[in-house]
């Protein structure tokens, strides 16, 4: 078990030390955030199961405080956690519209659809993107591994070098982070 424990952590560790080399995109996630809140945009996100957390995750921390008690909240929507949304528009249609209706509702042009899928190819995930460009707004994707079809539809797209699902999660978080400290700074100015 100690050999395992200490794989994962230095895979873990190894993940983030080769991320760090995509600094310059994570800065422009992060500014692409603060143009989005100054000029009164919100930022919906999305993704399936454990991206769907980081979903939930993202907004909590702009929305309560991530560091900062004092500053204004700021609009971000987990487009994962209307229950009732989620179960009509899959029994209603089908599962891969349930972020796509979503978006079409909420989004407007200055938005920001942040889409988090490990694979990069999450039907729903990847019609919430389509939706998002055809209402002008910005899209910012997270996925890992190759970055599947969500790489080349998204107008920014954070690939985290790596295949293994945890290890791309544990990444996700890690960004999401860095932009929020980011953003949390300037928006408290």
């Amino acid at each position: 078990m100690i050999a395992k424990i200490k794989d994962i952590l230095l895979n873990s560790s190894q993940t983030l030390a080769k991320t760090a080399e995509q600094a310059d995109q994570i800065e422009m996630f992060a500014k692409a955030m603060i143009r989005t809140f100054r000029s009164g945009g919100k930022i919906l996100v999305c993704g399936n199961g454990g991206s769907a957390a980081d979903s939930q995750h993202f907004a909590c921390e702009l929305v309560g405080s991530f560091m900062d008690k004092k500053r204004k909240a700021l609009p971000v929507i987990a487009l994962t956690t209307n229950s009732s949304n989620l179960t009509s528009i899959g029994n209603d249609f089908d599962f891969t519209e349930v972020f796509r209706r979503e978006v079409e509702a909420l989004g407007k042009p200055g938005d920001m659809l942040v889409a988090i899928t490990t694979s990069g190819n999450s039907p729903n995930v990847l019609k919430a993107v389509e939706q998002a460009k055809s209402q002008k707004m910005m899209v910012v994707g997270l996925t890992g591994g190759t970055g599947g079809k969500l790489k080349s539809h998204s107008d920014l797209c954070l690939v985290v070098p790596n295949g293994v699902t945890p290890r791309i999660q544990e990444t996700h978080i890690t960004i999401i982070h860095a932009v929020c400290a980011l953003a949390e700074a300037e928006m408290a100015k």
